[in-house]
């Protein structure tokens, strides 16, 4: 079965920083884009940021970059997404989603075919 666990997050101060893994099992993860999305209460689900396992190309949401790192160790089959500097805005449940095709889009859900359950990141001020 193909799975995405992901994990990481906690709670922290504004300012601090918190390391998202998402550890895949059940397909190949190569040629693969794996996303980051976020989804905080109230709100609709949104791109974070994206990496290509193939080429390791990578995409950003433009309200975190700078701030948010996404990075793959192929080997590990996992996906991590560093993020820095956390605001209070960056609440949310980060999920992780898998496109078997390779495609990264962070505008829609629609390409991603596997989702792992969500992990809570929560700001305090």
């Amino acid at each position: 079965d193909v799975q995405l666990q992901a994990s990481g997050g906690g709670l922290v101060q504004a300012g601090g920083s918190l390391r998202l893994s998402c550890a895949a099992s059940g397909f190949t993860f190569y040629n693969y884009a794996i996303a980051w999305f976020r989804q905080a209460p109230g709100r609709e689900r949104e791109g974070v940021s994206c990496i290509s396992t193939s080429d390791s190309s990578t995409f950003y949401a433009d309200s975190v970059k700078g701030q948010f790192t996404i990075s793959s160790d192929n080997a590990k089959k996992t996906v991590y997404l560093r993020m820095n500097s956390l605001k209070p805005e960056d609440t949310a449940v980060y999920y992780c989603a898998a496109d078997l095709w390779g495609l990264c889009s962070l505008r829609t859900t629609s390409p991603y075919e596997e989702w792992g359950r969500g992990t809570l990141v929560t700001v305090s001020s």
